[in-house]
Protein backbone atom coordinates (compact mmCIF):
# COMPACT_ATOMS: atom_id res chain seq x y z
CA UNK A 1 0.00 0.00 0.00
CA UNK A 2 1.28 3.46 -0.92
CA UNK A 3 0.75 6.67 1.03
CA UNK A 4 -0.50 9.46 -1.25
CA UNK A 5 -0.77 13.18 -0.48
CA UNK A 6 -3.52 15.07 -2.29
CA UNK A 7 -3.68 18.88 -2.21
CA UNK A 8 -6.68 20.45 -3.92
CA UNK A 9 -8.82 23.38 -2.80
CA UNK A 10 -11.95 21.96 -4.45
CA UNK A 11 -13.55 19.67 -1.83
CA UNK A 12 -15.47 17.67 -4.45
CA UNK A 13 -12.34 16.89 -6.49
CA UNK A 14 -10.36 16.17 -3.33
CA UNK A 15 -13.02 13.73 -2.10
CA UNK A 16 -13.36 12.01 -5.50
CA UNK A 17 -9.60 11.48 -5.77
CA UNK A 18 -9.35 10.36 -2.14
CA UNK A 19 -12.19 7.87 -2.61
CA UNK A 20 -10.79 6.45 -5.85
CA UNK A 21 -7.29 5.99 -4.44
CA UNK A 22 -8.51 4.48 -1.16
CA UNK A 23 -10.77 2.14 -3.13
CA UNK A 24 -7.61 0.99 -4.96
CA UNK A 25 -5.90 0.26 -1.63
CA UNK A 26 -3.81 3.40 -1.12
CA UNK A 27 -3.56 5.30 2.15
CA UNK A 28 -4.49 8.93 1.47
CA UNK A 29 -3.89 12.24 3.22
CA UNK A 30 -6.01 14.98 1.63
CA UNK A 31 -5.47 18.68 2.34
CA UNK A 32 -7.14 21.87 1.04
CA UNK A 33 -4.14 24.00 0.04
CA UNK A 34 -0.43 24.20 -0.59
CA UNK A 35 0.55 25.34 2.89
CA UNK A 36 -1.30 22.37 4.39
CA UNK A 37 0.52 20.10 1.91
CA UNK A 38 3.88 21.39 3.15
CA UNK A 39 2.78 20.87 6.75
CA UNK A 40 1.67 17.31 5.95
CA UNK A 41 5.05 16.69 4.29
CA UNK A 42 6.83 17.80 7.46
CA UNK A 43 4.82 15.31 9.53
CA UNK A 44 4.67 12.25 7.29
CA UNK A 45 6.33 10.36 4.46
CA UNK A 46 4.57 9.99 1.12
CA UNK A 47 5.08 7.68 -1.85
CA UNK A 48 3.33 10.02 -4.30
CA UNK A 49 2.00 13.59 -4.30
CA UNK A 50 -0.95 14.96 -6.33
CA UNK A 51 -1.15 18.76 -6.51
CA UNK A 52 -3.68 21.19 -7.91
CA UNK A 53 -1.91 24.20 -9.44
CA UNK A 54 -4.27 26.98 -8.35
CA UNK A 55 -4.63 26.86 -4.56
CA UNK A 56 -4.72 29.53 -1.86
CA UNK A 57 -1.77 30.29 0.42
CA UNK A 58 0.73 28.40 -1.78
CA UNK A 59 0.29 27.20 -5.37
CA UNK A 60 0.92 23.65 -6.50
CA UNK A 61 3.90 24.88 -8.51
CA UNK A 62 5.41 26.42 -5.37
CA UNK A 63 4.77 23.24 -3.38
CA UNK A 64 6.28 21.09 -6.14
CA UNK A 65 9.44 23.22 -6.29
CA UNK A 66 9.75 23.18 -2.48
CA UNK A 67 9.32 19.41 -2.34
CA UNK A 68 11.90 18.92 -5.09
CA UNK A 69 14.37 21.00 -3.05
CA UNK A 70 14.16 18.32 -0.32
CA UNK A 71 16.60 15.48 -1.14
CA UNK A 72 14.26 12.99 0.54
CA UNK A 73 11.65 13.78 -2.14
CA UNK A 74 13.91 13.21 -5.15
CA UNK A 75 12.40 9.80 -5.97
CA UNK A 76 8.80 10.61 -5.00
CA UNK A 77 6.53 11.11 -8.03
CA UNK A 78 4.67 14.42 -8.11
CA UNK A 79 1.65 14.71 -10.38
CA UNK A 80 -0.09 17.98 -11.17
CA UNK A 81 -3.89 17.74 -11.40
CA UNK A 82 -5.22 20.98 -12.83
CA UNK A 83 -7.50 22.85 -15.21
CA UNK A 84 -4.58 25.01 -16.40
CA UNK A 85 -4.19 23.63 -19.90
CA UNK A 86 -2.15 26.22 -21.81
CA UNK A 87 1.20 25.03 -23.15
CA UNK A 88 3.06 27.47 -20.89
CA UNK A 89 1.14 26.09 -17.86
CA UNK A 90 2.19 22.53 -18.68
CA UNK A 91 5.77 23.72 -19.21
CA UNK A 92 5.68 25.47 -15.82
CA UNK A 93 4.45 22.28 -14.17
CA UNK A 94 7.29 20.21 -15.53
CA UNK A 95 9.81 22.99 -14.86
CA UNK A 96 8.78 23.01 -11.19
CA UNK A 97 9.64 19.29 -10.99
CA UNK A 98 6.39 17.48 -11.75
CA UNK A 99 6.55 13.98 -13.20
CA UNK A 100 3.14 14.12 -14.87
CA UNK A 101 0.48 16.70 -15.69
CA UNK A 102 -3.18 15.63 -15.65
CA UNK A 103 -5.86 17.98 -16.94
CA UNK A 104 -9.26 18.55 -15.33
CA UNK A 105 -11.80 17.32 -16.07
CA UNK A 106 -10.20 13.91 -15.81
CA UNK A 107 -11.28 10.31 -15.90
CA UNK A 108 -10.95 8.73 -12.43
CA UNK A 109 -9.84 5.52 -14.16
CA UNK A 110 -7.11 7.33 -16.09
CA UNK A 111 -6.01 9.10 -12.90
CA UNK A 112 -5.63 5.77 -11.12
CA UNK A 113 -3.73 4.35 -14.10
CA UNK A 114 -1.30 7.29 -14.05
CA UNK A 115 -0.87 7.07 -10.27
CA UNK A 116 -0.10 3.37 -10.47
CA UNK A 117 2.28 3.91 -13.41
CA UNK A 118 4.14 6.64 -11.51
CA UNK A 119 4.40 4.44 -8.43
CA UNK A 120 5.72 1.52 -10.48
CA UNK A 121 8.45 3.72 -12.00
CA UNK A 122 9.47 5.15 -8.63
CA UNK A 123 13.17 4.91 -8.02
CA UNK A 124 14.19 3.22 -4.73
Amino acid sequence: MSHVLIADDDPDIRELVRFKLEQAGHEVTAVPDGAAAMSAHENSTFDLVLLDVMMPRMTGLEVCAALRADPAMSSVPILMLTAKAQERDVDSGFASGADDYILKPFSPRELLTRVNAALSRRRP
